[in-house]
């Protein structure tokens, strides 16, 4: 009868002050995610509200449109790569799509392409836009940094992998591409690609470029959500497969409701597909 007592009283005491037999395990450690694509504002985003719900756990971020996240993840030095494609030997785990956005000027002619002809464009077969129904203006093909995810997407995407015409002017930022989108006049006329994302805000801000349409289907929210856009990457999380707590616990926080609200403010949701 005591000891039946003694045990009430404990397990009263325990509940009292929030400890009970059944809790989850406090999630503690450091971890690194690497990645050079547009991603970041949103990795940024999603590392706060995970450490804002887990005070001991610490989130490095390591950014570089020049850098190599998965090799990065090969070597230890981070846990979790953000890509646009899959890598043999990795976990890829799908965390939210994006379009990516073919953008010129708001002056130019062409009012829509179809995706060969888009292929066609960015690997230097097309030089002309009076190939595709403008005037006598050569092209001039804007490429992205050799190591980002989003130029990988974008030649996967194509069919072009590795075969974006060496006479393209290749600019990194997102900031430094509508620049010269914009600012690039006859007898040169831009071309570039950009997550969409980037390029509705853009276009939305009044900034005098625009997207072309893509096989007939406008570059939106709704028809990178549905499919039809057909310019359409995953944002993946690479891992090793066998990753450790706190990694399945980062990857679990941002596929749960949660998570895929905060990348709902930039992305397509993983859930709507």
């Amino acid at each position: 009868m005591v000891a039946r007592l003694l045990f009430s009283l404990s397990l009263g005491l325990l509940c009292t002050f929030g400890i009970g037999f059944v809790t989850r395990a406090e999630i503690v450690g450091n971890l690194t995610i690497a990645g050079n694509g547009p991603e970041l504002s949103t990795i940024e985003s999603l590392a706060h509200a995970f450490e804002k719900a887990n005070p001991r756990a610490y989130l490095d971020i390591l950014w570089d449109s020049n850098s190599r996240p998965i090799e990065m993840v090969k070597s230890g030095q981070a846990h979790i790569a953000v890509t646009g494609t899959e890598e043999p030997g990795f976990s890829a785990i799908p965390i939210a799509w994006d379009g990516i956005g073919v953008l010129v000027h708001l002056s130019n002619f062409t009012k829509e392409v179809t995706k060969q002809q888009v292929a066609d464009i960015f690997s230097g077969r097309t030089k002309l836009w009076s190939e595709l129904g403008g005037p006598e203006t050569k092209i001039l093909v804007i490429d992205r940094s050799r190591n980002q995810n989003l130029r990988d997407a974008f030649e996967s995407q194509l069919g072009i992998p590795g075969r974006i015409t060496g006479a393209a002017k290749t600019i990194g930022p997102d900031e430094q591409v509508v620049k010269t989108v914009v600012g690039t006049l006859p007898p040169l006329s831009a071309v570039a690609y950009l997550s969409l994302s980037q390029g509705l805000s853009v276009v939305s801000s009044g900034v005098a470029v625009r997207l072309l349409p893509v096989d007939k289907v406008e570059p939106e929210v709704p028809t990178v959500k549905d499919g039809r856009y057909p310019l359409r990457r995953p944002v993946l999380f690479l891992s090793k497969k066998e990753p450790n707590a706190l990694t399945e616990a980062f990857i679990q926080f941002v596929l749960s409701p949660a998570g895929q609200q905060l990348i709902a403010e930039t992305y397509v949701s993983i859930n709507e597909k």
